[in-house]
């Protein structure tokens, strides 16, 4: 019997790293032993997303799955950002000797994919793109119609309105996105925050906060287990 291979998912809370959970348990030949999250010290936050990391280990639970942590001071460079990843992961093989890949939730930015491969090759890590290609207005529905439930936790303002931020990701949604917003937020219009889905074994109640807007550009909604 061929031994499955082992692979640790990029988990920021929101949608495109759930529903690339969801791609990987169809595939026979993978087994998801963790999440890995990194998340901005003293804020206790996934950098850039901004989810509770108690959010975060909500759906962990949820998943089945144990969260691996990497913490990143606030103001940190390229440097100590992959010092702090490799350093995270070297902590993973430890705990699963032949686990060597990470997946990604990414969908279209080729950049984004190459940089990854390049930096994780370096650390001795291969990555993993289950989404990489897709249609992304075909696929927003199909998250919809199969059960998928989030939030909008985060709003580029310079790329759509601030009054997004919060709304849940829905059908109705995305009619009202501007022609020039991509339908997953792939190119950072917006970022958002699971609450159910098929990859969860339950759904999550989440209680909304306030919105806050941060570097006079985005607009964060807190999102707080209920």
């Amino acid at each position: 019997m061929t031994a499955r291979q082992l692979v640790m998912l990029s988990w920021s809370g929101g949608k495109d790293a759930a529903w690339a959970l969801h791609a990987l348990r169809q595939d026979a030949g993978i087994e998801v032993v963790a999440l890995f999250s990194t998340l901005t010290e003293d804020y206790g936050r996934a950098s850039m997303q901004g989810v509770r990391q108690a959010v975060l280990q909500a759906q962990a639970e949820a998943a089945g799955l144990p969260l691996v942590c990497s913490w990143i001071p606030q103001a940190c460079d390229n440097a100590v950002y992959l010092q702090r990843t490799a350093q995270t992961l070297g902590e993973a093989r430890e705990r699963w000797p032949h686990l060597a890949t990470v997946a990604f939730g990414d969908l279209l930015l080729a950049d984004i994919r190459s940089w990854r491969e390049q930096q994780y090759a370096q650390m001795g890590w291969a990555c993993l793109f289950p989404l990489f290609g897709q249609n992304t207005a075909a696929l927003a529905r199909q998250m919809i119609d199969q059960g998928l439930r989030a939030q909008l936790c985060c709003v580029d303002t310079q790329q759509l309105d601030a009054s997004f931020a919060g709304e849940e990701f829905n059908h109705r949604l995305l009619e009202r996105l501007p022609g020039q917003v991509d339908a997953c937020g792939e190119h950072g219009e917006f970022h958002t925050c699971v609450s159910a889905g098929p990859m969860f074994d339950k759904a999550l109640t989440l209680v909304r906060g306030e919105t806050v807007l941060r570097d006079g550009r985005y607009a964060y909604t807190d999102f707080m287990p209920g």
